[in-house]
This record gives C-alpha cells, structure tokens and sequence, in this order.
C-alpha cells in the first residue's frame, strides 16, 4: 500500500459535506413520515433519530466499507492491516466517536502523514482509500 496515493483533506470533507446533506434528507424524511400518523411513541421518534446521528455513519462504514458520502466520492475506509475487509462495527463505532468529538481537528493530521491518516484513522488502524486502490491489491 506504499504506492497508492490516499484521499486528501478535499476529498474527505466532501464526502462529509455531502452525508450531512444525505443526513439532512433522511431527517427530513423521517419527520414527513412522522407527520402522517397521528400518534407516534417517542419511543419511535428516539430511535429514529438515533439511527441517524449516532449509527448511520458506523454501519454504514463496517458493512459497505463507508457512507454514502464515501462511495459518491470513491473512497472507502478499511483496516490498515486489510484493505480487503471492511473494519469491524465495534471499532467503526469506536472512530465516529472520536470523529464526533473531535470535529474538523481531527482532520488536520490528514496532510501531515504519508498515507492521510486522521486522528479517528490512527485511533482504530483504519485507512482511507480510493475504491479502485482496493480492487488492485
């Protein structure tokens, strides 16, 4: 994986730029959908919102290997010891937590290492990659 060339800062804040927007819809959707019936449990408006916030992102990316954001732009994030795999849902959990909490800083480490590791990545030996890169090795 020496040789590959790694999705930069632009490419990355892009794809959260766009699950924003994607997460955006959902909610708006979600709230439409909501609005048709007459009595919805807060239960079910809890869970709703949960999914979004807290569970898009870490299924998304240990299931399809990224988000919907990341697969318009062609990256995918994998483990750094297999990019063949798609990293584990606990660990997933794990970098959208120090994703969250560390904002936009944690992507301030993406230039200063060779292969564009943000602090989330660092954390759970996760690696970020262009979808064809994995398609080669």
């Amino acid at each position: 994986m020496e040789n590959q060339n790694y999705p930069g800062v632009f490419v990355r804040v892009k794809a959260v730029i766009t699950d924003s927007v994607i997460l955006l819809i959902f909610m708006l959707g979600i709230v439409a959908l909501f609005d048709r019936f007459e009595n919805v449990p807060d239960i079910a408006r809890i869970a709703a919102f949960v999914f979004i916030f807290l569970l898009y992102d870490p299924l998304f990316t240990s299931i399809f290997g990224g988000t919907i954001g990341h697969f318009l732009l062609g990256i995918r994030v994998k483990p750094a010891n297999n990019p063949h795999k798609n990293i584990l849902f606990p660990l997933a959990v794990f970098r959208y937590i120090i994703k969250a909490l560390l904002g936009w800083l944690s992507l301030i480490t993406v230039g200063g290492n060779k292969t564009g590791k943000a602090i989330h990545d660092m954390a759970v030996q996760s690696i970020v990659v262009f979808k064809n890169q994995t398609e080669t090795l």
